[in-house]
């Protein structure tokens, strides 16, 4: 199966080599690989290029935006200025993070996922970070069945679907959403390890963690759902303040009428799929 991969970046020379060492080692070779130097100002620009000599799988894109670390928007516009060079020649779609260590056979899998299960419309592993004793542990507060954004891959059919990637906070959880509207199917292979060399949400600022309640109500959660999911992650995260931070960023939204991500059909969908959850959480 022939796979592209777009790998937005920003400020990353301590782990990007790492990440590209580990997709030359495939066991199957991506076809293309978008670098995509999002406004960096250490030396990702003289990594990229050492790699552009190693294979010529690798292309290098410039381009400008903000310095502010922020989830979501920043993240995606990069991949979708990476997205600009390729063609639709392709069976699946990775946007892939330039923090992590892959498995050497990771990609041969994910093919193996879409050749035999035609519809899956997302696939991915688990990622793991290391503990304080040096130790590889499971990093994955979301559901099992849910794909991490630092490592999506896509077939061509449900990535057309969906309309691309949403250039907003909640991208990676509305995806799969749409997903499901379009009778995609979410696959997670937990024998997928994958190494976060950054742990998660480090680089974010306070303003970036208010963004997740206006994500939720983007998504057209409605007040309850929205309620539900941030007590869940509070408990989860440990957190207290993720449920005020949630809950002041979805009223926050409701009160300047943020434009929504999805329709009002694609909303109606959503939240009584999240009821359906729900519901066989409780059962």
């Amino acid at each position: 199966m022939r796979y592209y991969i777009v790998v937005p970046a920003h400020n990353e020379e301590e782990f990007l080599a790492d990440t590209l060492n580990s997709v030359l080692r495939q066991t199957l070779q991506p076809t293309r690989v978008i670098l995509v130097n999002d406004n960096s100002t250490d030396r990702t620009d003289s990594v990229m290029n050492q790699f552009l000599g190693l294979s010529p799988i690798f292309t290098k894109l410039n381009t400008n935006s903000s310095d502010e670390h922020m989830p979501g928007s920043k993240v995606v516009n990069a991949f979708k200025k990476g997205l600009e060079l390729l063609d639709e020649n392709f069976d699946f779609l990775v946007k892939l993070d330039a923090d992590l260590i892959l498995p050497d056979n990771y990609f041969e899998k994910i093919a193996y996922i879409f050749r035999g299960q035609p519809n899956v419309g997302i696939a991915g592993g688990f990622v793991y970070e290391q503990d304080s004793e040096g130790l590889w542990k499971l990093n994955h507060p979301m559901d099992k069945n849910h794909v991490r954004g630092a490592f999506k891959a896509y077939s061509r059919r449900c990535f057309k679907d969906i309309g691309g990637l949403k250039s907003a906070m909640g991208w990676d959880t509305v995806d799969e959403l749409l997903a499901a509207y379009h009778d995609y199917d979410t696959y997670t292979d937990d024998n997928l390890k994958v190494k976060h060399l950054r742990p998660t949400g480090n680089a974010y600022n306070q303003k970036a963690k208010l963004l997740q309640g206006k994500a939720m109500y983007t998504m057209r959660y409605g007040l309850v759902i929205t309620l539900i999911a941030s007590l869940k992650m509070a408990f989860k995260q440990g957190k207290p303040q993720a449920l005020i931070d949630n809950m002041y960023g979805f009223f926050e939204a409701k009160k300047y009428k943020t434009s929504f991500l999805v329709t009002t059909e694609e909303g109606k969908f959503i939240r009584n799929l999240r009821w359906r959850n729900i519901k066989n959480k409780l059962l």
